[in-house]
């Protein structure tokens, strides 16, 4: 199911609109899957790992590349063997569906 959401465009947002909550939030976390979680209806989280630094890197790179085309820029913690990304929509400071979207993406890029 992730990637009908990753076959999705980001939309940037405005502002003026409510974070989604509860049952839309779990609706579309249970389209992503693979192992992303939401902490507090605010965020989504997830930690890829990798066999050294150069493929952690490169899958950083990888989603910078993402970001950038997407318009949607996710936190992103880069250690040896391990990429941390968090996302939301800093502008509304809650998820809305392309955080969600942004997400599927990245698993693709992995």
């Amino acid at each position: 199911m992730s990637n009908e959401l990753a076959a999705k465009d980001c939309v940037p947002c405005r502002g003026g609109v409510p974070p989604l909550k509860g049952e839309e939030v779990q609706n579309l976390l249970t389209q992503l899957g693979n192992a992303w979680t939401v902490i507090d209806d605010h965020h989504l989280h997830k930690d890829y790992r990798f066999k050294d630094f150069v493929d952690a890197l490169a899958f950083t790179n990888r989603i910078g590349g993402i970001a950038e085309e997407q318009s949607h820029h996710p936190d992103i913690y880069l250690a040896w063997g391990k990429v941390g990304v968090t996302i939301w929509t800093h502008k509304i400071d809650g998820l809305t569906e392309s955080d969600f979207v942004f997400a599927a993406k990245c698993d693709e890029a992995g």
